[in-house]
């Protein structure tokens, strides 16, 4: 072999590697879950991606000094919505956890990509579980 076509292999796996690296960080799901509690607030924001982010007060008593918030981004604009409309109210929600964050997907590590329930203020049911 040349010595161009060994350098044109180290720099072809070396691409591949970062490739591989990349997904691995942003792209791969790590966990998913649901999380359950009262939806304390829900907004649009940042500077350059507009994201939709929020924080849910998981209910419970905690005896240590861990914190019940649950933070998350939206990135779908159709969950998004129907949690603006919602808040305050007690909610179940899917997540997807990932490595690492992507700016237009939002601010947190923990992506909510479906409803299970929204319960309503007389406790009836106004998104029924998928």
């Amino acid at each position: 072999m040349t010595g161009k076509k060994i350098l044109w292999t180290i720099l072809a796996v070396i691409i591949v590697a970062g490739a591989i690296a990349f997904y691995a960080r942003f792209y791969f799901v790590f966990a998913e879950g649901a999380k359950a509690g009262q939806l304390n607030t829900f907004q649009r924001k940042g500077y350059v991606f507009k994201t939709y982010e929020g924080i849910l007060i998981q209910s419970g008593f905690k005896a240590n000094v861990q914190s019940n918030e649950f933070e998350f981004s939206v990135a779908n604009e159709k969950i998004a919505n129907q949690l603006i409309e919602n808040a305050g109210k007690d909610v179940e929600l899917h997540y997807q956890r990932y490595f690492g964050v992507l700016p237009w997907r939002g601010n947190t590590v923990y992506v909510v990509d479906s409803i299970y329930y929204i319960k309503e203020a007389n406790g009836q049911m106004g998104v029924s579980p998928k």
